[in-house]
């Protein structure tokens, strides 16, 4: 048996050699895929990329005499200078050497590697199977609508279909040979002119037994039988709502640091890269808050910076006025992640939970919580204190409702958490 690998590799260089260069230089391409991806948008955080990895880690080993000790022979054809015996002086040094940068600033570049869409995906997301947690835990993106799906011989009057049992009707009278009402006419006319004309009893009888054994026939062969009934048939049909909307709120009041910032970025990049193998395509809408909300682009949710206090109802209520505008309930499949380092003020934690419970949830599918944290320390809810947003969402979820609140406090953590909030049927506070 003969086999061909057809498949086009990447740059024209062998596939094999191309997944066996990954599989050895995996630890840097981890690395250098994460670093590429915190630069980037969400939306392209997809895509294929070009990543630097350090030549240190795509060399092979290789076995080479040793420079000290053993014997050696030197053979130089057309040797004019030296003869057997002499020592060879070692030539001197030039320039850099190696990977070490020279007197003029040269050196060796680090190695640029091109990865393809899929092989960026497979590195960024090699923690998480997300197929299977599509099958667990996302709900299903279909609407069923009813489609003609041919006739049936049972069904409700509402659905018979007449042109369908009217042919046939007429194909079974036509094969069985069903006297026409013209034919009968026709007889009772012979026999009328017959007995005008006095014709023989015989002749009479012969046309009266036709004329009777028509009828009986006629009446044998029915116009419409039950067979010839047919009634439309539906089936119900899945009809894909390939669309969904994903909303990124976050706190940006003086409290939220960089590094919490980050930690959110790389959960809204992990939710929609989620929800891209789902639907076919996928909206996203930056709302950012301090006491105020409003919906801003990429740049300016991840790097403007704002003064003032922290009230989280207004990123709700913001959001609640974006999906009436923009995204009707009916038409669009809405998931919400929001996050904040907990802060709130105590008079907005009613007007919160209720915007959540009543507003918020009924209209998503899923609604994920993040507490971000600084990395140097616990927080409060290690000294067994809870944050006021925590404490407001914990008083709102329950199994039937789509929230999942989970706390992080570095980028290490975030691929686990991920993984928790959507690998289970339904997530609860940790």
């Amino acid at each position: 048996m003969n086999i061909v690998d057809r498949r086009l590799n990447p740059q024209g260089k062998s596939l094999a050699n191309r997944q066996r260069f990954l599989r050895r230089a995996k630890e840097q391409v981890i690395k250098a895929v994460r670093e590429a991806s915190s630069k980037r948008s969400i939306q392209d955080v997809e895509s294929g990329d070009k990543i630097t990895i350090s030549t240190g880690g795509v060399r092979e080993p290789s076995l080479h005499r040793a420079s000290q000790g053993g014997l050696r022979d030197y053979v130089v054809p057309g040797n004019k200078e030296y003869i057997e015996g002499d020592t060879i002086p070692r030539p001197e040094e030039q320039g850099g050497r190696g990977s070490e940068a020279s007197a003029d600033g040269e050196g060796e570049d680090d190695f640029r590697f091109v990865l393809s869409r899929e092989e960026f995906l497979d590195i960024f997301l090699e923690d998480l199977e997300l197929p299977d947690l599509v099958k667990q835990k996302v709900k299903q993106s279909e609407s069923f609508s009813l489609t003609r799906a041919g006739y049936t011989v049972s069904g409700s009057p509402a659905n018979l279909n007449l042109v369908r049992t009217m042919r046939n009707s007429l194909s079974r009278r036509i094969a069985l040979k069903r006297p026409k009402p013209e034919d009968l006419v026709e007889l009772e006319r012979q026999l009328a002119d017959a007995e005008a004309r006095g014709d023989s009893p015989e002749e009479l009888e012969e046309i009266r037994r036709h004329l009777e054994h028509t009828h009986l026939r006629s009446k044998r062969i029915p116009f419409i039988d039950p067979i010839d009934v047919r009634y439309n048939r539906f089936e119900s049909v899945p009809k894909p709502i390939a669309q969904a909307v994903m909303f990124c709120l976050m706190d940006v009041s003086g409290s939220m640091t960089e590094h919490m910032k980050d930690l959110a970025k790389r959960f809204f990049m992990l939710l929609y890269l989620f929800l891209r193998r789902r639907y076919r395509s996928v909206d996203i809408v930056f709302i950012r808050h301090t006491h105020e909300a409003k919906e801003v682009d990429e740049e300016t949710f991840f790097y403007s910076t704002e003064t003032g206090g922290t009230v989280v109802s207004t990123a709700l209520e913001e959001m609640q006025k974006v999906v009436k505008d923009r995204y009707p309930e009916n038409e669009w499949n809405i998931y919400a992640a929001q996050a904040s380092d907990g802060d709130n003020m105590s008079s907005d934690n009613a007007r919160s939970a209720a915007l959540l419970r009543e507003v918020i949830l009924p209209m998503c599918q899923y609604f994920a919580y993040i507490e971000v944290a600084a990395e140097h320390n616990l927080g409060l809810s290690a000294l067994g204190r809870e944050t006021e947003l925590w404490r407001t969402y914990k008083l709102v979820q329950r199994p039937d409702l789509p929230l999942a609140m989970r706390r992080v406090r570095s980028r290490r953590e975030i691929f686990p958490v991920f993984r928790d909030l959507f690998a289970r049927e339904k997530a609860t506070g940790a």
